[in-house]
């Protein structure tokens, strides 16, 4: 995926504008999780030193935002990530696997002008027992609020986005879920669709002793929008350490990102 994407961004890199919006307007809407705009991203973690024998850990997130116009001053912007996941083994003596882990859909009912210049949208998430093995779900379907916020200034675009999820059934021979997930973002936006950007994912998993509860990395990275032919995609690498983890979880993560774009 690096390499796909550094190709593209070698080959097109003299394409600034098209017909439609330009690089510079796609590449904020871009970092919108709420925009108005149909997107496709495809998400690549690489999680580095996971469980015992320290190993690579891999997670695509399949993340397609689909927008719902509801009528003339609302948005339902629907966002489902669908992760399909190489682990390692968790234990000692145990197996690595492959496969598809719990669907999370989202959905935020989104005014289509900001309040007082903030830009919001709130409504339920849910996580589904999708998981093709046991070590790649939680077994158990949760549900919660969701809620976005961000202010673009300027090259700036700063928010964050927050949920909580409990489980309210599945099965019962595994623990009930009662977590969080904590996404503040800031991008630094450039001329010629380039960007620097920071969103750490931050995670508590509420049920958890105090030395396992957090999930807290640090860093960022760069990215760019930029236009196949008609085509504008989105590209951006990142890099996070893990400043806080529960034990076996990974040191650190490369994030590589390509996300297409479908701007009305």
């Amino acid at each position: 995926m690096l390499a796909v994407a550094a190709g593209f961004c070698s080959t097109f890199a003299a394409a600034q504008e098209e017909h439609g919006k330009s690089v510079d307007d796609l590449a904020k809407a871009a970092q919108n999780p709420v925009a108005d705009m149909i997107s496709l991203p495809f998400q690549n973690n690489f999680n580095f030193n996971v469980g015992p024998h320290k190993q690579l850990q891999n997670v695509l997130n399949i993340q397609p935002v689909v927008p719902i116009t509801l009528n003339s001053e609302w948005n339902l912007i629907t966002r489902w990530i669908t992760p399909v996941i190489a682990q390692p083994s968790l234990t000692v003596n145990g197996d690595s696997e492959f496969g598809l882990g719990d669907i999370n859909p989202s959905f935020f009912f989104s005014p289509k002008k900001p309040t007082h210049g903030i830009i919001w949208g709130i409504g339920p998430t849910f996580v589904f027992p999708t998981g093709t093995d046991k070590t790649l779900t939680a077994g158990k379907y949760s549900a919660g609020p969701a809620f976005v916020a961000l202010a673009i200034e300027g090259p700036w675009v700063v928010g964050v986005l927050v949920n909580n999820v409990w489980s309210f059934a599945g099965k019962s021979n595994r623990s009930n879920v009662n977590a969080m997930t904590l996404q503040p973002f800031v991008n630094y936006n450039l001329p010629g669709g380039w960007y620097l950007t920071s969103s750490p994912i931050i995670t508590a998993n509420w049920t958890a002793g105090q030395g396992d509860r957090w999930t807290v990395p640090i860093g960022g990275g760069f990215g760019r929008v930029f236009k196949i032919g008609s085509q504008p995609v989105n590209a951006q690498l990142a890099a996070y350490y893990n400043v806080a983890k529960p034990t076996g979880a990974a040191d650190w993560q490369l994030r590589a990102q390509v996300q297409f774009l479908f701007p009305k």
